[in-house]
Formats: C-alpha cells, sequence, structure tokens
C-alpha cells in the first residue's frame, strides 16, 4: 500500500467505542454573520448529545434592538429530522458544515484530527512532500501542523545528516520551513553571512555537508 493509501485509511470516519476516549464534550463549534442581507449573528456547536443553535439579532430598527438572542437545543436524532434547522445551518454556514454536522450527529467521528500533534507529527513523518500538500489542504487542523516550525524543524532533522547550532540558530531566524526550501548555495551563503555578523570564522567543519541540505 503507498502513503498516501495509508493516510486514506487513517482519515475513514467510522464510530470507534474504543477510541472514545479522543473525543471531548464539544464535537464542533463554529460561528459566524449571515450571508448578506443578513446581518444576524449564528452560533452552531455540536456536543457529544445535543445540537445547540444560538443566534442574536443585529439591525438598525428601533423595534428591534431589544430583541434578545436566541437558542434551540435539539438530540442528535431530532437535528437529523428537523429539516428547517439544517436549511439554516447550510444557509449560514454552507453544504460542507452541514455534511459534517449531519456526519458527527450519525456517530461518524473524525477521530484522526483528534489524535496528539506528537502522533500525528510521527504520521506524517512518513509521507512524502506531495503527499503532505494534499494533506494540509483537507482541513484547518492538518493546515495549521503542516504550516507549524515543529513540522518544518522535524523535516529538516529528518533529511539532513546533521544539524548545527549555527543552522539552528538560522532557523530561529527565518524559519525551519525556509531552511528547508533553501537551496544549498544559499543557505551556505546565509550561514557565512551570520558567522560574519558574529565575528566568527566562515568556515565550520561541522555544517551539513551539501548533499545532506535539501534542494529546492
Amino acid at each position: 500500500m503507498t502513503q498516501a493509501g495509508v493516510y486514506v485509511v487513517l482519515v475513514t470516519r467510522q464510530r470507534n467505542p474504543g477510541m472514545a476516549s479522543l473525543l471531548g464534550e464539544t464535537l464542533f463549534e463554529i460561528s459566524g454573520q449571515g450571508p448578506a442581507p443578513i446581518k444576524d449573528y449564528f452560533h452552531f456547536a455540536i456536543t457529544k448529545s445535543q445540537v445547540i443553535w444560538s443566534w442574536w439579532k443585529i439591525s438598525l430598527r428601533s423595534d428591534c434592538r431589544n430583541t434578545p438572542p436566541g437558542q434551540l437545543t435539539e438530540s442528535h436524532e431530532d437535528f437529523l429530522e428537523d429539516n428547517r434547522l439544517q436549511n439554516q445551518v447550510g444557509m449560514v454556514f454552507g453544504p460542507h458544515i452541514l455534511q459534517y454536522s449531519q456526519n458527527l450527529c450519525q456517530g461518524h467521528y473524525d477521530y484522526i484530527v483528534r489524535l496528539p500533534n506528537a502522533l500525528l507529527f510521527n504520521i506524517m513523518a512518513h509521507l512524502d512532500l506531495e503527499d503532505i500538500s494534499v494533506v494540509s489542504r483537507t482541513c484547518r487542523r492538518f493546515k495549521e501542523l503542516c504550516n507549524s516550525e515543529e513540522f518544518w524543524e522535524q523535516t529538516v532533522r529528518k533529511h539532513c545528516d546533521t544539524v548545527t547550532p549555527t543552522v539552528e540558530a538560522l532557523a530561529e531566524e527565518v524559519g525551519w520551513r525556509t531552511v528547508f526550501f533553501t537551496n544549498k548555495l544559499q543557505l551556505q551563503m546565509q550561514i557565512s553571512r551570520r558567522k560574519q555578523k558574529e565575528n566568527q570564522p566562515c568556515e565550520d567543519k561541522n555544517e551539513p555537508s551539501p548533499s545532506s541540505v535539501p534542494l529546492e
């Protein structure tokens, strides 16, 4: 099975009692303003047992200024039967959020995005960069992880035989992702300039060899 195939298996969403400990009390929540011309503000939350739909009336009309916020709470089963509320969710947050909320209420949980960062980084370490690009577009959680300094530091250390204190200092300045995608010559030039600023010799036998520095 290819690495991409492994990822597909990992993200399959199914009911799994053994992984219930990964689920927090709130499974999902989102807030936002309704589409124009609606100015009202909405909050949508799904807990382990309920769906909570809240709204705040926003209007310049004097007769609406004292309108109190509203809230509707339903069980998962009732939400799946409530076409009116589902239409509201779809109108405010879009069809993707509606489909996602329906999946959660049916017990199809996305366990993988709830795994600890350390475990996800370990999984991602076995993927090619082309796969990482795909993974980063799957959801907000993976976008943040794939763009994190921790992930790119892990990637640099994986591809380099040695990461010296000078390279670490440079990474703190420009970021690990920049270090990874900087070609060999440019990286050596940046290291040399940094050493000159620090009044250090330009040659360092402990620097990574050209073969150990990733190409663009």
